[in-house]
């Protein structure tokens, strides 16, 4: 008994060790994984503190002159990134429009016919659609809406672009929550007489209204910084544009402006620290609403 004993501790130390030993090598490749990251991150405020202040939101960007010149005196660069806020606003929230309704309708009808051949030609396009290069759906825009109905470059081309690029997180996001509600809850609607459509609506689809916010805001979050589909698509404005007809400027568009000056280096730093802000603030939104409305079930 007691060399059976001995066995079964030196048995239980082994595994302890072997837990421990596991557990400390993934917490090092994680360290070891995110220390680029953090070293991005803190290059990224070190340089790009220095040009926000309050005209960098509300001015458009300088041109090379200006900031030849402000380079030259060591000073500030004169102007901010407004034309492409109010772009980015506008493409992403026209996109948004377009790709929510029809991601959620989507969504639902992939959770209600999971098994049927239609429903199954919808989900392998949507998983295609998720690894479709992001310069093709700038294609894609070019050829339906710059060719043939706006005969130009635009913002609205653009918008359709990137809602493209937006559906597959909202489709999926929607059918996955969708299916881990219980069918006892839509079965006791149906029971007390309400209509099919008015049960979707009104209780299966608030019912996972958590999951369904979550996957719209980290797909804004995806298109918010996409610059190749707004290249084919929006091409950049030099001044604040609200038409949708029209080219129009956006923040990542601007990053790749400065880029190719070499007097505008300091505004690539500025400009995508405050994209990198932009975009932590949406996903920590989408993890504070999953969080709010999350269903247990």
């Amino acid at each position: 008994m007691n060399t059976s004993a001995q066995l079964s501790n030196a048995k239980l130390k082994g595994r302890l060790l072997k837990d421990k030993l596991f557990t400390y090598t993934l917490i090092f490749l994680a360290f070891l994984s995110s220390v680029p990251l953090f070293l991005i991150l803190f290059e990224l405020i070190k340089k790009g503190y220095k040009q926000i202040n309050i005209s960098f939101f509300y001015k458009v960007a300088p041109d090379t002159m200006e900031a030849m010149v402000a380079v030259k005196n060591n000073e500030i660069i004169p102007g901010g990134i407004a034309n492409g806020i109010v772009g980015t606003l506008i493409i992403v929230g026209m996109a948004s429009l377009i790709a929510i309704p029809l991601g959620i309708i989507c969504g639902m009808y992939l959770a209600e016919n999971s098994k049927g051949k239609f429903a199954g030609i919808v989900r392998f396009i949507v998983d295609m659609l998720q690894g479709v290069p992001s310069i093709v759906l700038g294609v894609i825009g070019y050829i339906w809406i710059v060719k043939p109905i706006t005969g130009g470059f635009s913002s609205l081309a653009g918008s359709v672009a990137l809602s493209i690029m937006m559906l597959p997180s909202i489709v999926r996001s929607t059918e996955e929550t969708l299916k881990m509600i219980p069918e006892t809850l839509k079965e006791a609607a149906l029971s007390l007489g309400v209509p099919y459509h008015k049960t979707m609506l009104r209780v299966v689809l608030p019912s996972g209204i958590s999951g369904i916010i979550s996957g719209v805001i980290l797909g804004i979050s995806r298109i918010a910084g996409e610059t190749a589909p707004l290249m084919l698509t929006a091409l950049g404005s030099a001044a604040i544009s609200t038409d949708i007809t029209e080219p129009s400027s956006a923040i990542p568009l601007l990053i790749w402006e400065f880029y190719n000056d070499p007097n505008l280096v300091d505004m690539i730093w500025s400009a995508s620290l405050f994209l990198l802000f932009l975009i932590l603030c949406l996903n920590l939104t989408a993890k504070a609403i999953a969080k709010r409305w999350k269903v247990q079930y």
